[in-house]
């Protein structure tokens, strides 16, 4: 059976039945035919684990844009495109290689970087120090405040709508990775951050946030239908621009802020599970990251409680 017959076949259903992204369709696309070139495999009975053994070993030698190996989280990224390719072979009756049989890389502990309460109000109150119109300073105070919030991905965040919202209750319901619907609560600072920034509005935009473009020379109460949403990537720079302006010098990206909405909860009691739920993980593998977190409230136990009886012995002798 043709491959590249077979791989567009399972790209239409991930993106069909399992309700993907286009940029994972375009993902996936791309390892899988990484993987017939690097493999020379032509047909599903060619797959064999001495072909993946192989195709591993060339992708392990392969030097990236920046002249280095591939990391291993992206050699995994197409192992698992592999592996979910021949689960759906698997599903359709078609001889192949058992999906079982593709082992992930071994890969270090992820760390993550996220603000401290210090760093955190700093960074809180930046756009007020910038030289931005008065409305853009209350879009940006309103996203940052919505980010730390709610933990939601940048992508969330941009594909927020105006009736998505209700101010008047402290939660809403938001369509995560995979399709995957999920409640997210909001803060009463970031509700009155939205609720200011709205208020200054003058555009029939849908969009919860959008571009106050000065450049064309427009003030923003007359730019009505002509302003646009604001993408992910100009939240990625707004975010940057203003850990500078609040004197951050390590990165801070939308997601650091995403980390710090999570172990913000964890430092207060949550527990992991239910911070699992909040972050739309469908893995708890995914959330233990944060174990850095626990970790330091263990630490805290220990000096609490571990050898008070033998420091009180010290103490009556």
């Amino acid at each position: 059976m043709d491959l590249q017959k077979l791989k567009t076949e399972f790209l239409e259903y991930l993106e069909i039945e399992r309700g993907r992204s286009q940029l994972t369709v375009r993902n996936y696309d791309f390892y899988l035919t990484r993987f017939f070139e690097l493999s020379g495999v032509k047909t599903p009975k060619d797959i064999t684990e001495a072909n993946v053994r192989s195709f591993r070993l060339k992708l392990n030698r392969l030097l990236g844009k920046d002249s280095e190996t591939l990391k291993a989280s992206t050699q995994n990224y197409h192992l698992i495109a592999l592996r979910s390719f021949l689960k759906y072979l698997s599903r359709h009756d078609i001889a192949s290689l058992a999906p079982e049989k593709i082992e992930l890389m071994k890969q270090s502990q992820r760390s993550v970087n996220f603000l401290d309460s210090e760093d955190l109000e700093q960074l809180l109150q930046a756009p007020y120090k910038s030289p931005s119109s008065d409305i853009v300073k209350q879009r940006d105070r309103a996203i940052l405040e919505t980010l730390f919030s709610t933990g939601l991905r940048i992508s969330e965040l941009a594909k927020l709508q105006r009736n998505s919202l209700n101010l008047e209750k402290d939660e809403f319901s938001v369509k995560g990775k995979g399709g995957k619907v999920r409640l997210v609560f909001i803060s009463e600072q970031a509700k009155q951050a939205i609720r200011h920034y709205l208020q200054m509005r003058r555009d029939g935009n849908d969009a919860l946030f959008v571009r106050h473009d000065r450049a064309a020379g427009k003030s923003d109460e007359i730019q009505g239908e002509e302003v646009s949403p604001l993408t992910p990537r100009s939240i990625q720079r707004m975010v940057q621009r203003y850990a500078a302006i609040a004197g951050i010098t390590k990165k801070i990206t939308p997601h650091t802020l995403r980390h710090s909405f999570a172990t913000d909860l964890l430092m207060n009691g949550a527990d992991i599970r239910s911070v699992q739920e909040l972050l739309g993980h469908s893995s708890i593998t995914t959330t233990q990251i944060y174990t850095h977190v626990t970790n330091a409230q263990l630490r805290e136990v220990y000096k609490a409680f571990h050898g008070r009886r033998r420091d009180e012995k010290d103490e009556d002798e």
